[in-house]
Parts: structure tokens; C-alpha cells; sequence
């Protein structure tokens, strides 16, 4: 089986940044790839508020979904509360992870009915800073998302509660043999070099990208394996060492 990709596209909020994302949404659709959108469903953080809002977002977020494409559930208000990492133990801060189980359920249905009040049904959770805990699993089952847009390895796999994960490793394109691999995103940052760069691995791997109903119906029984977790160990191994790599450079004399 050759590599798949997903598309996943995070902060996608009203105050996101318009200017970058109206050049790439078209080139989503030239090449039919259907991403995943990460909705914040009530933003208050001020990082992600880079441009003027738009009045018609919930129309358009409307339209993406319409097109295809699988909103995701962001969080409630990408507002960093704890610093506790979660179960992924990629960030030391979190909207939801550390909190008590009558705070994480009120942000969970209070930014689930909010997307469901603006036409939206979200299938899949994507956590800010990629952090949450078990009760924050727990609470999605009951809440009915049980697809999670997080953690490490090369192919989704359910687990014995029921939830599908489905593997976030890559946030850029890169060649890869096998696996399905998500590629985040992050249109905040983007200037025209970025775009350029995201037309021509468009080019080069739209045939091979897929979409959440083709990983749930591929996948949506597939049980982890002693192979999920020796590449979950690998990577985390990996991502340590470029993170101190990154920490050493940013110390070293003369940088």
C-alpha cells in the first residue's frame, strides 16, 4: 500500500487570516482534495485574530462542508488554562487537559452546540496544543465524537473504547513509502513563499491525498498493533531530538 495524506488545516476561526487562505482555498478545490477544517468554535485567543473578521464565515464554513470537506471540532475557545500536556505530551498547556470533568463538559457541549447552531457537524476532535486527557476522550465518546485528529504512528487504529485516531505526524508534505499521514497547517504564518510551496506539493501529491470517510471506512476496524507501537515510540523519539536540536541552536554563541 503506497503513503495517503490528509489535509488538515487548524485556527480556522472568523478573524483567521483571509488574505492567505482565499489563495489556497481554490487550489484545495483544483486539485479535489477534501481537508479536514479545524473550527475554534468561539475564538477569544488573540493570537489568532490576525485580520478583520468575516461577516459571512459561518456561510462559507457552511459551503466547505457542503463541498465535502470534515469539520472538525478546535476546542471550545483556544484558551490556554492548564499546563498540563495530556495524553499526546507534545505542549505544557491546554485548553482542556488537567481541567475537572464538569469544566471540560461544559466547554465541550457549549462549543458543540455552538457549531451545530451555525449549520456545522463536526465528526472528528482536534485539540488545541494537541492537549487533552482521558476524561476529555471519555467525554467525547459521550458527546459523539469519536474521531481524534492526534497522536503518533503510520496507519489509524481504534481503540478498545471505541475511539478512532487517526495519526497527525507531519506538518508539511513529505515523501513517504506507506502509512496515511495528516499534514497540519497553519495559514497564520504563510506569506507568498508558503503558498508557492503548497501549490507545487499540490501538484506533486493531490492523487495521493484521502479523506476522513475513506479512513474510517478503510480503517475504522483496525485494531493497534505491535507495529502502531514501536513507529508511536519512534517518532516521539524523533520529535524529542529535533526539539532539543532546535533549543541547542537557539543557545549556541554566534546564533
Amino acid at each position: 500500500m503506497s503513503a495517503e495524506y490528509l489535509v488538515r488545516f487548524d485556527d480556522i476561526c472568523p478573524t483567521m487570516r483571509w488574505s492567505v487562505w482565499d489563495r489556497v482555498e481554490p487550489l484545495l478545490v483544483e486539485h479535489m482534495v477534501k481537508p479536514i477544517v479545524a473550527v475554534v468554535p468561539d475564538n477569544h485567543d488573540r493570537k489568532l485574530q490576525v485580520e478583520a473578521a468575516e461577516p459571512g464565515f459561518w456561510e462559507r464554513a457552511r459551503g466547505w462542508q457542503d463541498r465535502g470537506w470534515t469539520i472538525a471540532m478546535h476546542g471550545h475557545q483556544h484558551r490556554y488554562v492548564t499546563d498540563r500536556a495530556g495524553v499526546i505530551g507534545l505542549n505544557r498547556r491546554s485548553e482542556f487537559a488537567g481541567r475537572p470533568e464538569p469544566a471540560q463538559r461544559d466547554a465541550l457541549v457549549t462549543g458543540l452546540g455552538l457549531l451545530r447552531a451555525n449549520g456545522l457537524e463536526p465528526t472528528v476532535w482536534v485539540a488545541p496544543a494537541h492537549s487533552f486527557d482521558h476524561i476529555t476522550l471519555r467525554l467525547l465518546k459521550e458527546l459523539g465524537l469519536c474521531t481524534i485528529s492526534d497522536g503518533y504512528g503510520a496507519l489509524p487504529y481504534r481503540d478498545n473504547d471505541g475511539m478512532l485516531w487517526v495519526p497527525q505526524q507531519l506538518w508539511q508534505f513529505q515523501q513517504r513509502s506507506r502509512g496515511v499521514w495528516t499534514v497540519c497547517i497553519y495559514l497564520n504564518g504563510w506569506g507568498d513563499d508558503d503558498i508557492a510551496r503548497f501549490r507545487e506539493h499540490l501538484v506533486r501529491f493531490a492523487s495521493r491525498t484521502t479523506d476522513v470517510p475513506s479512513v474510517i471506512a478503510s480503517y475504522g476496524r483496525r485494531r493497534r498493533s505491535a507495529f502502531d507501537r514501536l513507529a508511536d515510540l519512534r517518532m516521539r523519539a524523533g520529535l524529542r531530538l529535533r526539539r532539543a536540536a532546535s533549543r541547542a541552536r537557539r543557545i549556541l554563541p554566534g546564533r
